[in-house]
């Protein structure tokens, strides 16, 4: 699969953007990011579907409907899923991978969950029944951050990343995983690593076997959080498929692993070469 783009360094550029410049994004780029995203492979099964979305700022710049996160951008791009099982993995890995790709064209994003008004929006898309909106991102080129915006990022400790052996894991979740045994898949994981999640909170974890990644989601298992393991997954998916690393993501027998009540199995990746 060829996914257009340098997953490396698009993971390492990515950031949140919530300061836009004032320039249009032109159709041709725009027509360009939709017909990327009908090309992404979703393992989680729920259809994802974006549409441009255009809003005017208020006076003071600050975009109309974001309650002042965003300021200077002018289009959006929306996103619906069906409601079904694996719909917020469905919307964090193809979201990502599309994020990641509009990263490559030297555009901004930042993720919104519940920091829009939904109905503001919503007015502008045509949802399906049995569809829901529960993302949106502005998309545009960046502008230098206001001091408000640093201040948010400092808050949220946004440019920090949990150390390895607190994520990753063998023998249960016992040891800390030696990095060095599992080869080109260090890099899979460093990449999941450095993945972005509500609140910069990180939470996924993940035990290898000698055979398979098994991805555990810790934490409460609202619908934006269980997002980010979709993020995180699609991280270490591309990384792997940019490397040559052969393997399927499917459901696992992972009953040996005794789970705490913040802890739900997600997925396991079962490789074909470590």
């Amino acid at each position: 699969m060829e996914i257009g783009f340098g997953i490396n360094n698009a993971v390492r550029q990515r950031t949140s953007v919530r300061t836009y410049a004032d320039t249009p994004v032109s159709q041709e780029t725009k027509d360009k990011i939709l017909a990327y995203a009908r090309t992404i492979e979703n393992p989680f099964g729920a259809q994802v579907r974006f549409q441009w979305i255009e809003k005017q700022t208020a006076e003071n710049g600050e975009k109309l409907g974001t309650y002042g996160f965003i300021k200077g951008a002018n289009l959006f791009l929306g996103v619906t899923v069906e409601d079904k099982d694996g719909a917020a993995e469905s919307v964090g890995y193809v979201f990502e991978q599309l994020v990641l790709y509009i990263t490559s064209l030297g555009l901004g994003t930042c993720w919104l969950g519940g920091t829009f008004n939904k109905s503001a929006f919503a007015q502008q898309l045509d949802i399906p029944e049995g569809w829901s909106f529960p993302i949106l991102s502005p998309v545009g080129y960046p502008a230098k951050q206001r001091i408000k915006e640093k201040v948010f990022r400092t808050a949220i400790n946004a440019n920090n990343r949990v150390a390895s052996e607190k994520l990753f894991f063998s023998d249960g979740f016992k040891t800390p995983l030696d990095l060095h045994a599992v080869g080109k898949y260090a890099d899979c994981l460093e990449n999941l690593r450095l993945a972005p999640s509500a609140r910069n909170i990180q939470p996924w974890r993940v035990v290898f076997d000698g055979t398979a990644f098994h991805f555990f989601k810790k934490g409460n298992m609202n619908f934006m959080q269980m997002v980010d393991l979709g993020i995180g997954i699609n991280h270490f998916m591309l990384t792997a498929n940019e490397l040559g690393l052969q393997g399927t993501l499917t459901k696992a027998d992972v009953s040996a692993y005794p789970l705490t009540a913040d802890m739900k199995y997600v997925a396991s990746w079962v490789c074909e070469n470590v």
